[in-house]
């Protein structure tokens, strides 16, 4: 059998990345479940259950049961399975302290009261499935960041009327234990309210009620003794809150909460009404004195008296009782009425059963849409007509007849068919005829074409109840970029912006009035939706063409204008009067200056000289 650490891969799917906790029966993993990538919480086995077939066999059974159980305050149970000798069930995990954890670093009785109500709404909704914890205590409560408390180890708990251990034998914590689990008698989903009490016991005062030495020892405290009151210890315990953990922790299971409702509502009543008295509460009597032996010689003689009284009696007792049966024989009435236990939870009609002194025979499980553990027939049926007792002719009692009930299944498990690679359609309808609940997600996809099946969660071969929701994961296909707006922005820029979208550009360049290097026209627009990688075309614009102003100055008039025009310009001319003889008829200035680049058909003034006298109007541009 291979031993499970840290790094082993657990059948081929959970990788074990560390222990989170250690106990009797099995300890516990944190691991990846690398088909559906998230962590869960592992529990396997020990390997000395592990050899046990009808250990196994109903740890299997009752951990399917578990799975289906779906509540904030529980545990979810994913998967189950077999992996080289042993067994594993694999677990929601939730981050956190454990209540154990909390109440060592204090609670308020407020605090206290409000996480102890979360664990009986766990239970609530467990024995209405018909599941009993029997093993509850702090450690086994996970309370996560937003203060939910999840309770654990739902995987390995009694399922109607199954037992994980064998019959007669004890399993649970010793602090915790309900007094009939300390003496190997029956669990009910009472006595998982004994243990609740024992938590909310230590929330409020810091300490359990029972300490000794050994498991012994504080078992047997917790069939005899009775704990004095939290309020004792704390004196912030109200008189009714301290009146439902007493009753709570009754060692009659007939004088406790009868349901976790009840326990609930007794709790809401004494945060309501702190100073109420409660009832029902057991009084707090003392041991019996210690008497001494007698004598041995005392005792011998005292029980040979007793043996001769005892013969004298006993001939005469069976003389009248003998008269009594024959009387009783022929005037006895030998029907009894049958309660009606169809539509309740198996542990609830069993303990109406009993309480009328009727034995549970046969357990028929039929699979049903009824909830688990629903009882949906009893033989003999309900009374009227009334049922016949047994009874033997000279006996003094009669016994009632055994009643065989017939209880829901469930709808049953099967396996969640495998829809990767088929069509939205396809998969729902394949789905729905397996007897699941498909539930449909859309996710983007650069591997699986658009309207194809991804993936299922839980994953196609996964053993699950049928009605459970199974989630389909349907491609959208690659996810589409936005093409930014890069109209107006200079050409590194805009590059920059179509590879930060995973886009890829392409640049072109032309003649235009706008600024060199802005972007003037892409394609596709702005705004428009594409898958990565396309491309982006963008123009970018060189501006208009530059012309280079010539040098005219000292030209005579003409040749400068038409030197200019010649150039593309627009020649615009000026006279100024020159005592300069040469200067007469030739330019003598120019603006832009000589050498200057600007656009084609851009003024370009000049002056020319003039002889004597002031200078004239300016020419109009073009004027020879």
């Amino acid at each position: 059998m291979a031993e499970v650490r840290e790094g082993s891969v657990v059948d081929g799917r959970y990788n074990v990345l560390s222990r989170l906790g250690a106990g009797g029966m099995a300890d516990v993993w944190l691991a990846d479940d690398t088909h559906l990538q998230r962590r869960v919480a592992l529990k396997v086995l020990h390997g000395r259950f592990a050899q046990d077939r009808e250990f196994v066999e109903r740890f299997r059974r009752e951990a399917e049961h578990a799975a289906g159980l779906q509540h904030p305050n529980v545990v979810a149970v994913f998967d189950r399975g077999e992996f080289e000798g042993t067994y594993y069930i694999a677990m929601q995990y939730v981050e956190g302290n454990t209540l154990k954890q909390l109440i060592d670093a204090g609670l308020t009785p407020e605090q206290a009261v409000h996480l102890v109500r979360q664990v009986l709404e766990a239970a609530r909704f467990a024995h209405r499935h018909g599941i009993v914890h029997r093993d509850l205590k702090p450690q086994n409560v996970i309370v996560n960041a937003e203060g939910v408390a999840v309770v654990t180890d739902f995987g390995i708990a009694r399922a109607g009327v199954s037992e994980i251990t064998q019959a007669g034998s004890v399993m649970g914590t010793p602090h915790y234990l309900s007094p009939e689990q300390a003496q190997g008698m029956d669990v009910t989903p009472v006595s998982d309210l004994y243990s609740i009490g024992v938590i909310l016991y230590e929330a409020l005062s810091g300490r359990v009620p029972f300490e000794a030495d050994s498991a012994v020892a504080i078992a047997m405290k917790q069939v005899s003794q009775t704990p004095q009151r939290p309020s004792s210890i704390n004196p912030q315990v109200s008189p009714a809150l301290d009146a439902a953990v007493m009753r709570a922790l009754e060692k009659d299971p007939g004088q406790r909460f009868q349901s976790a409702d009840a326990f609930i509502a007794a709790l809401d009543a004494a945060m309501k009404e702190p100073g109420a008295p409660g009832g029902g509460t057991a009084a707090f009597a003392p041991l019996p004195p210690v008497v001494a032996a007698p004598a041995e010689d005392e005792v011998e003689e005292r029980r040979e008296e007793e043996k001769r009284w005892n013969r004298r009696w006993l001939l005469v007792l069976l003389a009248v009782l003998l008269g009594v049966l024959a009387g009783l024989a022929l005037t006895r009435d030998t029907s009894t009425e049958v309660p009606s236990v169809t539509g309740n939870q198996l542990s609830v009609a069993i303990s109406l059963l009993q309480q009328d002194g009727f034995e549970v025979g046969e357990v028929d499980r039929v699979e049903r849409d009824a909830p688990v553990n629903t009882v949906l027939e009893q033989d003999p049926g309900a009374s009227p007509p009334d049922a016949d007792l047994d009874c033997a002719f000279l006996s003094f009692f009669c016994s009632k007849p055994e009643v065989t009930l017939t209880v829901s299944a469930g709808p049953g498990a099967a396996k969640v068919p495998g829809v990767a690679g088929l069509e939205q359609d396809a998969a729902l309808e394949r789905l729905r005829d397996a007897g699941f609940a498909p539930q449909l997600r859309t996710v983007n996809s650069e591997r699986v074409d658009a309207g194809l099946v991804i993936r299922s969660d839980p994953s196609g071969g996964t053993t699950l109840t049928r009605g459970s929701p199974v989630t389909v994961f349907v491609s959208l296909g690659v996810k589409q970029v936005k093409v930014p707006v890069l109209v107006g922005t200079q050409r590194s820029v805009a590059v920059q912006r179509i590879r930060g979208r995973g886009l890829t550009p392409s640049v072109s360049e032309e003649e235009n009035p706008a600024p060199a290097g802005e972007v003037i026209r892409q394609s596709p627009s702005a705004g428009s939706e594409v898958e990565p990688g396309t491309t982006i075309e963008i123009v970018v614009s060189q501006g208009e063409e530059q012309v280079s102003v010539p040098n005219v100055i000292g030209r005579l008039r003409a040749e400068a204008v038409q030197a200019l025009r010649d150039a593309g310009l627009v020649p615009s001319v000026q006279e100024q009067a020159t005592d300069v003889p040469s200067q007469v008829g030739r330019v003598t200035d120019q603006f832009p200056p000589p050498g200057s680049n600007v656009t084609g058909g851009t003024e370009v003034t000049v002056v020319v000289g003039k002889s004597g006298g002031s200078a004239e109007t300016p020419e109009t541009p073009g004027a020879p």
